[in-house]
């Protein structure tokens, strides 16, 4: 018996025949003025994407499924260990250690770790014995491990180098001779959290780890690659799927095979101190856009993380977030899920092409690190965040509860546990450092002074 395909009985339709209706339905508007619309990157957004207008010009690989990732900041060895077995058993398939200092003692904080987990240790110092020291701990006890080093993101943040460029190069390299453990991440997530537009963030980051490529330093394991995930939805997705699509571009020209593995986290920007619970919805999309783009990882901003410190509440309030999208959301049984939806395709070739342009002129003009130095990546992001700026103080950029609809009765002075704003700290660095900064800072000092007056 033959098998009848759905809706064979519809005849197709061209997109030169949607065209024709929508224009019959504007009644003589026109369609590009008023359907057609462009964002901050330049690029044109249609009402519809059809067969007839795409071709498929590349192939990405995801991950199927993606690893639930929960962050500690290591000050105290045992305490952090006792918190990441907590984590562990309550969902957590990844642990990402952030540690204070050198003097974090390694077998306390590895202390019973189940093998069946993924460890992440990020290192905001440069030490080939103490990697080698933790190095030896992780294969005593047969964990899967890496290394978060990045002396370019260092320089990034910080302004400063740890020591300096070669020396900080020559560390890595020995690094990489003495452990078997993948070593290099790319931390990418200050750019979209400083304000850099989609088409910035893609070229910078391909740019950040070119420098790495041209100095020598190889991976022999796949490099992790830390992205922030903003609020545009669809575009997010893209992104993420481009970013992969650029790095196996990249590393195809210096003979390296090797995946990379994302790690997204929801941006800073984008998120406020009054009407914090809305932070909560922000963060389930912007989860959601990392997962759909094919993030082999997921770490979640707890709703209350800029002005709080870490606490259980919200660390188990952005666990769950997680655990309900890959166990009743099922988001992680499908693999590559945006294929096939021209719109996306569309976005992450368009994104990835305009990213590649701005990755060769960087490389043309002396490379991502000599820009830094001269101060144009800084300059560039400043342009485009002031822009953002501007979008969100004119209301046309809006953050329900804090420029639309806010709650003038939300009083949040006494709350603060973490100062919630760019710090000013004059200090001598090598260049001008790239700065964080949330949209809707200068309004939620405008409100806690009011406050302030109001007592």
């Amino acid at each position: 018996m033959a098998t009848k395909k759905i809706f064979q009985e519809f005849s197709p339709v061209s997109s030169a025949q949607w065209k024709q209706q929508i224009q019959y339905e504007l009644k003589g508007a026109d369609y590009n003025e008023t359907l057609v619309w462009e964002s901050q990157e330049g690029i044109k957004v249609k009402p519809f994407y059809h067969i007839d207008e795409f071709e498929k010009k590349y192939t990405i690989t995801n991950p199927k499924g993606f690893e639930i990732v929960q962050n500690i900041f290591v000050h105290d060895a045992t305490k952090s260990n006792q918190k990441a077995l907590n984590a562990l058993q309550r969902g957590a398939e990844c642990i990402r250690f952030t540690l204070e200092n050198q003097n974090i003692d390694c077998a306390s904080l590895l202390n019973n770790l189940p093998t069946s987990a993924t460890y992440i240790f990020v290192l905001p110092f440069l030490s080939v014995s103490y990697c080698e020291n933790l190095a030896q701990q992780i294969n005593q006890q047969k964990l899967c491990a890496r290394f978060c080093i990045d002396p370019i993101g260092q320089l990034c943040k910080d302004g400063n180098w740890f020591e300096n460029l070669e020396p900080d190069m020559q560390k890595l390299k020995e690094i990489s001779t003495k452990s078997a453990i993948p070593f290099l991440q790319i931390s990418t997530a200050i750019y979209q959290n400083s304000g850099a537009n989609i088409i910035q963030q893609l070229a910078y980051s391909l740019a950040h780890i070119n420098e790495y490529f041209t100095r020598g330093i190889s991976a022999t394991q796949p490099i992790t690659i830390d992205v922030a995930v903003g609020t545009h939805y669809f575009f997010e997705i893209a992104k993420i799927r481009a970013l992969r699509l650029l790095y196996t571009t990249l590393a195809k020209e210096y003979n390296q095979n090797l995946d990379c593995k994302i790690i997204a986290t929801p941006s800073k920007r984008n998120k406020t101190l009054y009407d914090y619970n809305v932070n909560m919805l922000r963060t389930t999309t912007e989860c959601m856009s990392a997962i759909l783009g094919g993030a082999d990882a997921v770490s979640n901003l707890a709703y209350d993380a800029i002005y709080h410190k870490d606490n259980e509440f919200g660390d188990r309030i952005s666990r769950n977030q997680l655990l309900i999208l890959k166990h009743e959301s099922y988001f992680d049984k499908v693999s590559n899920p945006a294929d096939g939806s021209y719109y996306i395709e569309t976005l992450t070739q368009q994104l990835a092409e305009k990213a590649l342009e701005l990755f060769k002129d960087i490389e043309a003009n002396g490379g991502f690190i000599t820009q830094l130095i001269e101060g144009t990546i800084q300059r560039k992001i400043n342009e485009s965040a002031q822009k953002e700026q501007d979008l969100f103080d004119s209301g046309k950029e809006v953050l329900l509860g804090t420029n639309k609809y806010p709650n003038k009765n939300d009083r949040m002075k006494d709350n603060l546990e973490l100062y919630p704003f760019v710090k000013q700290n004059p200090r001598k660095t090598l260049i001008t450092p790239i700065i964080e900064k949330r949209l809707a800072e200068k309004l939620e000092q405008e409100r806690l002074a009011e406050e302030s007056v109001e007592q």
